[in-house]
């Protein structure tokens, strides 16, 4: 689910994650609006009788922007114009720890009916946490396992449990042949797949690249909450992982010189003998290069880190790792195959968060 969700104590379920009062939204035409799941069956029973018609799944808690319009358009195009794309709108309570942004999290339902329709979605199910979770939270939830007690869930205990169980929930109700979900909360997709490989969910798992804005900051419903001042220390997070992707491309490009030419070291040597300094530098770094070290490229993103964190305003890290995309534990400087670089900061009362996929090449 395309964001961070326990529900504050004092509140009853609907009053956390149902509709703001007032009359209902206008709905755009050729959009459903679902509101139970009884509509929610009625609505997608044709499509699963028909072997010819594929659906789609975006799960998301609302506040859509040009992420959320991007994974309804690659799940419009990959179930063709046959397929229905179903968008679900519901802030979980379950996914919110104490002191979390549950209260001021945004409703604004009316403008994503608006965006969804735009985007290519055929229904969109928002129902209340009364419909979701009628009687109360639920007895019985997913546990997410040691990966989900790492980063995200270190700083945020029992978030995935909340996640996984809404996520498997609404795999059940909407029966999608395909989920999509944003690379941008990149251990909530690792979680997601793993859970639908070990439970043996029918549904292909679909990941979807990070949309950002023009300045690089990773598009999220909490940039809104970012005074001009701290959407500028913001951008260190971006910035970091750029920097990171660069250091591990001057890297492997000396790399490949160095595979690729012959007697580097000797040539360093002459060069140096010849009095050509700047020269023979790049020779004997050429020579001594390797694929691309883990450390080196946490090391770039860290100095840019600690760079804003004496910013005004400044930026408060909370973690950054270099991990296995399988089961984000930290990789080793020799490490060889994929990675995500993973960061967590606040910025005021705003946490957030950013990654990026990396690939160290192969040792000779």
């Amino acid at each position: 689910m395309s964001r961070h969700l326990d529900q504050a104590p004092d509140q009853a379920p609907d009053q956390v994650s149902g509709p703001a009062p007032g009359r209902a939204p206008d709905v755009p035409q050729g959009l459903a609006l679902l509101r139970t799941k009884t509509e929610l069956h009625a609505y997608t029973a044709p499509g699963r009788a028909d072997p010819a018609s594929r659906t789609a799944v975006v799960m998301t808690m609302g506040a859509l922007h040009e992420g959320h319009a991007t994974l309804v358009r690659t799940a419009r195009a990959r179930v063709g114009a046959a397929g229905r794309v179903v968008v679900t709108v519901f802030v979980n309570p379950l996914q919110f720890g104490a002191g979390e942004d549950l209260d001021r999290y945004p409703r604004t339902l009316a403008a994503d009916l608006v965006i969804a329709a735009a985007a290519g979605a055929d229904a969109v199910f928002a129902p209340s946490a009364a419909e979701m979770y009628p009687g109360g939270q639920p007895q019985v939830r997913i546990t997410a396992g040691p990966m989900g007690e790492r980063l995200e869930g270190a700083s945020r205990p029992g978030h995935f449990d909340g996640m996984l169980t809404v996520v498997a929930k609404l795999l059940q109700l909407t029966r999608p042949d395909l989920a999509f979900f944003g690379q941008k909360d990149a251990q909530q997709l690792a979680l997601i797949r793993r859970m639908a490989h070990d439970l043996d969910f029918p549904v292909e798992i679909v990941g979807v690249d990070t949309v950002r804005e023009p300045d690089g900051l990773a598009l999220s419903s909490r940039n809104r909450y970012l005074s001009t001042a701290e959407r500028h220390t913001a951008l260190a997070l971006s910035a970091a992982l750029f920097a990171a992707r660069d250091r591990l491309a001057a890297q492997q490009a000396l790399y490949a010189r160095a595979a690729s030419g012959k007697h580097p070291q000797a040539r360093a040597e002459a060069l140096s003998k010849m009095g050509e300094a700047r020269a023979a530098a790049d020779a004997a770094a050429v020579a001594h290069a390797g694929p691309g070290g883990a450390d080196a490229v946490r090391a770039a993103a860290r100095t840019v880190l600690d760079d804003a964190t004496r910013a005004t305003p400044p930026l408060t890290v909370d973690y950054l790792a270099l991990v296995d995309p399988a089961d984000f534990t930290d990789v080793p400087d020799d490490h060889r195959g994929e990675a995500v670089l993973a960061v967590a900061a606040r910025v005021g009362t705003t946490r957030l968060i950013d990654n990026i996929p990396l690939s160290f090449g192969a040792a000779p």
